[in-house]
């Protein structure tokens, strides 16, 4: 099965560091923007880049746009080039088109003209270091929904030793373990006598406030 194909328009500190993670991953990756630096600078760190105005449906049709599965608008500052590509986009019947948005004003214009999926990256960075700062034992954090995450927790004291079935966490916590982080192994969907180590990370989902309780309970040796 072929691999999808991106193209990323705006080659900022965002763009540029999306398009190098999915070029590294072996994707095609197409980097576009309007200033010759910018693009000049992503040559080696991905499949092809252009210089281009990407609000000119011309342009963008010529250079065959629309082969591309996926389509970034990671415009930095200008508003106005970021609404207008995305509305060009959308005539020209791209299939996935994902926006980086300034604010949440910008991304409600950009959810009317129909982007596939808005991306808040200031926000959402803010968010995961805050949830870093004031629980210090979650090395990382995903919102799927309000309040409904997924996280990966360093365990505590008092979970160590013992097994997925003995600490029961999805009917004491309503949270579930995706999986068990072991050094460099990781152990996909764990089974009910899969014991849990000293130094292993939990990968959980489940409600905030569920997680909270089980991270409190995990570590409560240490806080006695």
């Amino acid at each position: 099965m072929a691999k999808r194909q991106f193209a990323v328009i705006g080659l900022g500190r965002f763009g540029s560091s999306l398009a190098k993670t999915l070029y590294d991953m072996g994707y095609e990756v197409l980097g576009l923007d309007s200033k010759e630096d910018k693009v000049q600078a992503m040559v080696n760190h991905t499949t092809q880049t252009m210089q281009i105005d990407s609000t000119d449906e011309a342009t963008l049709k010529k250079i065959g746009i629309r082969n591309f599965d996926v389509v970034v608008v990671a415009i930095g500052a200008d508003i106005q080039a970021s609404i207008l590509t995305t509305l060009v986009l959308k005539e020209l019947g791209i299939e996935t088109i994902v926006v980086k948005a300034q604010n949440e004003l910008h991304g409600k214009v950009l959810e009317k003209i129909g982007a596939d999926k808005i991306i808040y990256p200031e926000r959402d960075m803010g968010e995961r270091v805050v949830h870093q700062l004031i629980t210090p034992n979650i090395l990382d954090y995903i919102e799927l929904a309000p309040n409904y995450n997924i996280v990966e927790i360093v365990v505590g004291d008092e979970i160590i030793g013992k097994t997925i079935n003995q600490l029961d966490i999805r009917a004491k916590y309503g949270c579930t373990v995706l999986a068990i982080k072991s050094d460099e192994k990781l152990n996909v969907a764990p089974q009910a006598n899969d014991q849990i180590n000293e130094g292993d990370i939990l990968v959980l989902v489940g409600h905030s406030e569920d997680v909270q309780r089980f991270e409190e309970y995990s570590n409560s040796k240490k806080k006695k």
